[in-house]
């Protein structure tokens, strides 16, 4: 019998890549064959039982998803491919914003789940139709509970967005002009997105979804989170609360500093920053900062061993965003980084104004904000 090597591997790379998005609800694994030959069946048949243990991973559940730390005796997501468009994040935001203080409030990250459960994450199935469908029958009385009950990847989609997402809605307090008394300020209770674009508000900047692009300095490997170009210079914002847990030089992204949301589950990456200043002064490794504050400025710095050297070709800030489901993950195997390009346009209605402290020669927020998640 002749077998063709490439059929085979073929479908061990088609297997693989479903292993890694996961499946959704009503599929099947199917091989499709040429009434033309025999022999491509062969090859699929003995490509199958290659690969039954997949085929079994596959068929019964979403365990190829997870891992397991003996240590801690918890089962942990192992991987997360978020794909879901701006259009859609868009959507089910002003959804859960409008319903805030009705009789249903809809939370925009089970939406999300629900719709990626249906489609197996893959959001080029989207029908906006299976979005107001769900919204209805949760405004008609039916739970969430109840109507993604018989999804089996529900679960999963929902923690590995509630991941990505946790942050970025809820309840706050910010300042804003006081009419009554100009040249005032006061604070106002606000529910709505209180995650801020990286870049300052005023400042122009470009960008494109270039995650998983080669870059080949020190090793070849992938880009791992989204460059926004721009002017030296240029106030860099923190996208979310959280603490700051490095500040310094790396030398594949030069200045740079990692910020980690107050629930653990994401950590912020913010590299390239300015040379001689590239943070805010005020600031230093353990500071907890406030969505929308100042951290830095934007530069050319990295791709050296020697600090502080600018080696980057175009003033850019990277800004990559880690899922953590364990503390394994942080720097060890199984690290998550997910394509934030969508997140940046989402973002991008959200700008914190700045001003200059000339004395201090730094810029801060012009609007103060108080977010619950700190902790007295």
């Amino acid at each position: 019998m002749f077998v063709r090597f490439g059929d085979i591997i073929g479908i061990r790379a088609n297997m693989l890549n479903m292993k890694r998005k996961g499946l959704h609800e009503g599929d099947s694994l199917l091989v499709v064959v040429r009434k033309s030959t025999l022999l491509r069946y062969a090859a699929a048949v003995l490509a199958l039982l290659m690969v039954s243990v997949v085929v079994i991973n596959l068929t019964t559940g979403p365990a190829s998803l997870y891992a397991y730390n003996e240590e801690t005796e918890k089962r942990y997501i192992k991987w997360v491919d978020f794909t879901v468009p701006y259009s859609v994040l868009k959507e089910t935001l002003k959804l859960d914003i409008n319903s805030y203080g009705k009789e249903v409030k809809l939370n925009w990250i089970e939406l999300l789940a629900y719709l990626a459960a249906k489609y197996g994450g893959n959001f080029k199935r989207y029908k906006k139709a299976d979005l107001e469908n769900v919204v209805n029958k949760l405004n008609e009385g039916q739970t969430m509970e109840q109507i993604a009950g018989d999804m089996k990847y529900y679960d999963y989609y929902l923690e590995a967005y509630t991941a990505v997402l946790g942050g970025f809605v809820g309840e706050f307090e910010i300042e804003v002009d006081d009419p009554d008394n100009p040249g005032q300020k006061k604070f106002v209770k606000k529910y709505g997105l209180k995650a801020f674009s990286p870049i300052a508000k005023g400042y122009s900047y470009g960008h494109y979804d270039d995650f998983g692009d080669s870059r080949s300095y020190g090793f070849k490997r992938k880009h791992l989170g989204n460059d926004l170009l721009g002017s030296v210079g240029t106030p860099i914002i923190a996208v979310e609360t959280g603490r700051i847990e490095v500040m310094g030089w790396n030398q594949y992204g030069g200045w740079r500093i990692g910020i980690r949301s107050l629930d653990g589950k994401r950590y912020y990456y913010y590299a390239h920053l300015r040379k001689n200043h590239p943070f805010n002064n005020s600031l230093a490794e353990g500071d907890i900062v406030i969505a929308g504050d100042v951290i830095g400025y934007m530069g050319m710095t990295g791709y050296s061993r020697k600090e502080n050297v600018n080696n980057i070709k175009t003033p850019h800030l990277h800004f990559g965003m880690q899922l953590i489901f364990d503390e394994s993950q942080k720097d060890g195997v199984n690290q998550i980084w997910i394509d934030v390009y969508n997140i940046v346009k989402l973002l991008h209605a959200n700008r914190s104004a700045v001003r200059k402290d000339q004395e201090l020669n730094d810029y801060f927020r012009v609007y103060r904000m108080i977010d619950p998640v700190v902790p007295d």
